[in-house]
């Protein structure tokens, strides 16, 4: 995505009034989220051990950060990129009864970013997994789960409208759930970016189910990795997949937000199905995918909600830049200020 500039920008909080705003929303909105979901907050690791299979593989392409230690021989280990897997065998390790779960700070390095309004170089998110049973996995508990999720998102903005007033709310009521094979089928000349525009658009707030699956066309919406979310599930309405994304509309940079990426995750029958149709059975000698092969783990529903994009679309942010600390191109820090927008 090229650098969005928008005309006549207007900086609604200073940088030191949005460093308060930032911790405001922070502290709020984990607060919330672990009420509406029943979680608490536990230590999450910065890197782990290569060869565990503990790592998300984001859409398999994407290079991590590594370095060997040498007070353990050598053995090399990897930054997170997040704690898709990690969080599920936590969940296993502390045996947390189902209605219940975790959530964590997740930071992470990802080097391939092209750096832009939205992506930066330092990724922060609540990660967050949730112990469910069996008759869990469906589609009506992951649409309850986001309805609590987004309510919350809400509940944060009304608190920001309070303390500055003159930001004002733009979220809807509701968040409208759409199935991306419906949205292939109604734009059907468009792309898969380009459809989410369409869509969040039209409702402000939506969440896109079933990301990762070949679509119609023959494509998926999005990639998706194969061993945490399950994106290959029958959902008895002609659709496949329990997962998907909620994405607002912008109305600071007139696009799509994405905010959240989740879903009930693979069960081992599942998972052996997607390992399968990705091509990368191998990854089944890995502690982690044994594990869930071999019914080790917990039925579980997660995700990762971003936590400097949380903050910027709160605060009616242009750039990703103005709420957290990262590094970016002189000329790119350059047209920002230009405009008026000022990256910490």
């Amino acid at each position: 995505m090229p650098l969005i500039i928008p005309q006549k920008y207007k900086l609604k909080l200073l940088p030191e009034t949005t460093e308060v705003a930032i911790k405001s929303i922070k502290d709020e909105f984990q607060r919330l989220l672990s009420e509406a979901l029943n979680l608490r907050r536990v230590t999450a690791p910065l890197f782990v051990l290569s060869g565990t299979g503990l790592n998300d593989d984001l859409n398999g392409v994407e290079p991590p950060v590594g370095f060997d230690i040498a007070a353990m021989g050598g053995r090399h280990a990897e930054v997170v990129h997040s704690l898709a897997k990690w969080k599920r065998a936590k969940l296993g390790a502390y045996d947390i009864a189902p209605g219940f779960g975790i959530y964590t700070d997740m930071n992470a390095i990802r080097t391939t970013e092209e750096l832009d309004n939205l992506h930066s170089l330092y990724v922060d998110q609540w990660d967050w997994e949730k112990t469910i049973k069996e008759e869990n996995r469906n589609l009506d508990y992951l649409k309850d789960t986001v309805t609590k999720i987004y309510q919350a998102v809400r509940a944060c903005e009304r608190m920001v409208f309070r303390q500055f007033p003159h930001i004002t709310p733009t979220l809807p009521e509701e968040i409208t759930f759409i199935h991306s094979e419906d949205l292939e089928r109604e734009y059907s000349g468009l792309n898969a970016k380009e459809r989410e525009r369409e869509a969040a658009q039209k409702y402000g707030a939506v969440f896109i189910i079933g990301i990762g699956a070949p679509l119609a066309s023959g494509e998926p919406h999005d990639g998706r990795a194969p061993d945490y979310d399950d994106w290959i599930t029958p959902t008895g309405d002609g659709h496949c997949g329990l997962n998907g994304d909620i994405i607002l509309w912008n109305s600071v940079l007139n696009i799509p937000f994405e905010l959240s990426s989740m879903g009930i995750r693979v069960s081992p029958e599942s998972l052996a199905r997607q390992l399968e149709a990705r091509g990368c059975t191998e990854r089944s000698r890995f502690s982690f995918h044994k594990a869930l092969l071999d019914g080790q783990l917990p039925l579980s529903i997660g995700g990762g909600i971003g936590q400097s994009r949380l903050c910027m679309f709160l605060l009616q942010k242009a750039h990703i830049g103005e709420v957290q600390a990262s590094i970016w191109p002189e000329e790119q820090i350059a047209a920002c200020e230009k405009a008026g927008i000022f990256l910490l």
